[in-house]
């Protein structure tokens, strides 16, 4: 019996290889997909989507979670290949979590109701909202939690009857192939296609006349590219864009109980998390405590290897995203702020394994604070009314998530109301819900994913309308 890995890299000799960033090992290698590739794989979509439509919804929830049960069959080989190439930790809030979620979402867009609603039935109208599917939808996907993002692209479409053509990053094309393998012994053919290509692949998708919708989790920058790409086709595209959010500690709040969840919404995936918490703003009188708390926090939390089962934290994934978070860092350090902890990587070690680093008596406007680090470093910034911190929470121009911090629910939902973010959380952070909508404002990408809304934005709204008795609830 061959392995998951056997069963979908390149064959030898040939691709390109991946290797794992805590140690740099070669782990497999890839297929490199051309756009040529790509065109046969959106022709071999777009012939499956109208028989996978037809199936109707029931039998597409029931093979929805077919391909949940068959996710769960494979989850330690999914955990197992996405930790050596992602490098998470099999444990804690990483591999085996993400193969987890990939089942919990799959089986959550299953749920809510997408049948057609009756909007106006007075006597003398009636009106009626369908959703139809738009075809085939491109999906472009990131190296940070490549599975869980990939399913959270996946499923909606799946549901409402297109057919999908996945293009994972090139850093983490393994967990993404493996992950499409095995949807697809649950799925029918050409319902489900992955190609893994480089940049060339990406630009060619989101320009492409067969591609009804692209569907795209990333930088700003890159969201941006495929924007323009996409203008002339007038295509549909969700973006969920970078993000930098903001945390405020409200002066009301107890440094120690929060320490951890505060440490968790800055460090999850090791910092590299689009809705991390990457700044944090703490009053004058808990600033102290807040950095000591959080200092013992982080010095307790293992980093290593991510198959070996004590460690938490894992490396950076790749060295173009290490080398930014240390140069952040050390402008920083040189700017004069004090590091409470890390900011000291080892030349030698293998791999990319930067310390976790609190950076604290730092400026709002030093760039560790005003660009998105992506990686495990966390700024604390010092404020000496709520105002100010408001003011700045909301100065720059991306707004995905954001944080308040308080023991009194109602001050916390004032603020929270007043920052400018698609989601806000209370004495959490990042803890998102497949049943609550989730998208960013400003530069942080438009469109919403996750629940009914998520639903419906991967399909046709078509409004049926006309006098009451022209047409009857069964003959629509």
């Amino acid at each position: 019996m061959t392995t998951l890995l056997e069963d979908i890299q390149a064959p030898a000799g040939s691709g390109r290889p991946i290797t794992d960033p805590a140690t740099g090992e070669e782990i497999g290698r890839t297929p490199t997909a051309t756009v040529d590739d790509l065109d046969k794989a959106i022709a071999a979509a777009r012939a499956a989507q109208p028989g996978w439509t037809a199936l109707g919804d029931a039998t597409r929830v029931e093979l929805m979670n077919k391909a949940a049960d068959a996710i769960e069959q494979y989850a330690e080989e999914l955990a197992v290949l996405l930790s050596r190439e992602q490098g998470k930790p099999l444990n804690g809030p990483n591999a085996r979590f993400e193969v987890g979620a990939c089942v919990a979402w799959l089986r959550a867009a299953t749920v809510p109701d997408v049948s057609p609603q009756i909007v106006i039935d007075d006597g003398e109208t009636r009106a009626e909202v369908h959703y139809q599917p738009l075809g085939v939808v491109g999906a472009i996907g990131p190296w940070n939690w490549p599975m869980m993002i990939a399913i959270w692209q996946i499923a909606p479409n799946l549901r409402m009857g297109n057919t999908i053509v996945v293009k994972p990053s090139e850093f983490t094309p393994l967990s993404v192939l493996g992950l499409v393998h095995v949807l697809n012994t649950a799925l029918p053919d050409g319902v489900l296609i992955a190609v893994a290509g480089g940049r060339d692949v990406g630009e060619a998708m989101a320009a492409h006349t067969g591609i009804d919708k692209i569907m795209f989790t990333g930088s700003i920058p890159t969201g941006q590219a495929i924007i323009r790409s996409s203008a002339d086709t007038v295509k549909r595209v969700t973006m969920e864009l970078g993000g930098n959010d903001a945390g405020i500690v409200l002066d009301d709040a107890d440094p120690a109980e929060i320490a951890q969840k505060l440490f968790w919404g800055a460090f999850i995936n090791t910092g590299q998390t689009c809705a991390a918490l990457k700044r944090l703003y703490v009053p004058d009188g808990l600033y102290d405590a807040v950095c000591d708390e959080l200092t013992e926090v982080a010095r307790a939390v293992p980093m290593g290897v991510g198959l070996s089962e004590e460690n938490l934290l894992g490396p950076v994934q790749n060295r173009k995203q290490y080398d930014i978070v240390s140069s952040l860092v050390e402008d920083a350090r040189t700017s004069g702020a004090r590091i409470l902890v890390g900011g000291d990587p080892d030349p030698d070690a293998a791999g990319n394994f930067y310390p976790t680093t609190l950076v604290a008596d730092i400026d709002n406007d030093n760039p560790l604070v005003a660009k998105e680090q992506f990686g495990p470093a966390l700024p604390i910034i010092r404020y000496t009314n709520l105002e100010q911190a408001i003011e700045w929470a909301n100065g720059l121009d991306v707004g995905l998530g954001a944080s308040v911090w308080s023991s009194s629910p109602k001050r916390a939902r004032d603020v929270a109301l007043r920052l400018h973010a698609g989601t806000v959380w209370v004495n959490e952070h990042g803890t998102i819900d497949p049943r609550v909508p989730f998208g960013g404002a400003k530069g942080s990408g438009y469109g919403v994913e996750f629940g009914r809304e998520g639903l419906l934005e991967c399909a046709q709204a078509v409004s049926v309308k006309g006098p009451a008795g022209s047409f009857t609830e069964e003959e629509s």
